[in-house]
């Protein structure tokens, strides 16, 4: 059946690989003009990475308030939203933008890739993203439970509900604990891992009654609690290639120990050797060749990422859940220790070209620890100075990804979001990349400023 709907690309290797001179295979023969969309770490490191491109023209982002992506983008002149995407549209075809680059969630979900593929002259110009329809794998878990259900994906058992005495009603009569998490896009916060039934009967009252999440929280799904391993596992797909990346690790939990609430992130690492190579295999199989394939039934052409939140279960991993764009924080440490043309392979994504890819990343190991406000995660406290951010720069080695910061009217540096900053730093051995990292942060200071002092410390000690 693979054989018949898809060319497969040569799987890139997650294991590190040595740097060594090869025949760069090339997807562009002229620079182009590049549209980025979003403002966060992952919207950096993006942009950082395609500034680095000698096939880039230039690059435009609709968030210059980011000090980091401003400092290698030019600003979009248009207002930036949904009710007004026709503006964006406008911009585009005046800018000749060749690609545009789709970074969070919430506009894919929204159908921006829809409106922005199609230039003003009806013909296709190129985005890296998928259309509203493959959105859905991250928009509504519903939708996704039942598709790795239709598509035979393992994944853990889960009970849909809409209204809340029915999910009230099904927890009471359980004595084992279940994972709460809200159907919709809550921003990575959407998750509640309770100790007891009655954090379970709480989280359920807050979403669906309270309305915690506002609309994402009005459908739940009362979710098996797996043990095991958590990893991420993505992969490039241009509508007919799949190409495995390097796998993650992410650090959800805001305290030391995997403790306190769920966050957006608070770090990772990468490659996570956590991972065999058997259970890759087994990945590609029973996760990327299935989900493609129903996308292929269900007439979606999916290009960009597919994201795979994976337990590694005693019985063999399991899906948690689906993202359709990279990871934050987990682009900032993988694109990191990319060695190919950013550019290039976002191109090559977006056209169907995956298989002209030869993508390489080098032998270094990458981890980013996230620097967070006060408050952070429910209620983060903005506005406080940052300072260190250029000793930081400064290191061999370390890259500070900007989150949530922006520029006061006297040009200082301050706290402008929950997560602020990603410090990302390269090492021979994990311990190596871990301690540097450290090192970096210690250089950055702003008052009440959090962060996990364990990130990557069992990649550490794992056995390679």
């Amino acid at each position: 059946m693979l054989s018949r709907l898809f060319l497969w690309v040569a799987r890139c290797r997650w294991a590190p690989i040595e740097p060594r001179a090869y025949d760069r295979r090339m997807v562009l023969t002229d620079p182009i003009h590049v549209l980025l969309i979003g403002g966060g770490g992952r919207e950096h490191a993006l942009a950082l990475g395609l500034s680095r491109s000698p096939m880039l023209k230039t690059l435009y982002a609709t968030h210059t308030s980011n000090p980091g992506i401003a400092r290698l983008a030019e600003p979009v002149d248009v207002p930036v939203s949904s009710e007004e995407i026709y503006r964006l549209k406008q911009f585009c075809d005046r800018k000749a933008i060749d690609l545009v680059v789709i970074g969070p969630e919430e506009p894919l979900a929204l159908g921006w890739a829809d409106q922005l593929r199609i230039r003003g002259d009806g013909t296709e110009r190129w985005v890296f993203g998928p259309d509203a329809r493959g959105a859905k794998l991250e928009a509504d878990k519903s939708y996704a439970k039942q598709f790795m259900r239709s598509a035979s994906i393992p994944t853990a058992e889960a009970r849909i509900f809409d209204r809340p005495e029915h999910a009230t009603e099904y927890l009471r009569s359980r004595d084992e604990l279940y994972v709460i998490k809200a159907a919709g896009l809550a921003k990575g916060k959407g998750v509640v891992i309770p100790k007891t039934n009655e954090e379970g009967l709480n989280a359920i009252d807050a979403m669906m009654r309270g309305g915690v999440f506002g609309d994402a929280g009005k459908t739940i799904l009362v979710e098996e609690m797996l043990n095991g391993t958590e990893v991420s596992v993505l992969a490039l797909m241009d509508g007919k290639n799949i190409m495995i990346l390097p796998p993650c690790q992410d650090h959800k939990r805001l305290g030391d120990a995997d403790t306190g609430p769920n966050t957006g992130g608070m770090g990772a690492f990468c490659p996570a050797e956590t991972i065999s190579e058997q259970v890759m295999r087994q990945l590609e199989t029973d996760v990327f060749v299935a989900a493609a394939d129903a996308l292929r039934r269900d007439e979606i052409e999916f290009r960009g990422v597919l994201y795979a939140g994976v337990m590694l279960t005693a019985g063999g991993p399991k899906v948690l859940e689906f993202n359709v764009r990279f990871g934050d924080p987990e682009c900032q440490p993988l694109l990191a220790r990319m060695e190919s043309d950013l550019l290039e392979l976002l191109v090559a994504t977006a056209s169907g070209r995956l298989d002209e890819i030869d993508l390489r990343f080098h032998e270094k190991h990458a981890v980013c620890v996230v620097l967070a406000s006060k408050g952070y995660p429910k209620d983060p406290q903005l506005g406080d100075r940052i300072t260190g951010v250029e000793r930081a720069e400064a290191m061999d080695d370390v890259f500070v990804f900007h989150a949530g910061t922006k520029l006061d009217p006297d040009g200082n540096l301050i706290t402008a979001g929950g997560r602020v900053l990603g410090v990302t730093a390269l090492g021979e051995t994990p311990e190596l990349a871990r301690k540097l990292a450290y090192q970096a942060c210690k250089e950055i200071q702003f008052e009440g400023m959090q962060m996990r002092t364990d990130i990557a410390s069992f990649a550490v000690t794992a056995p390679r």
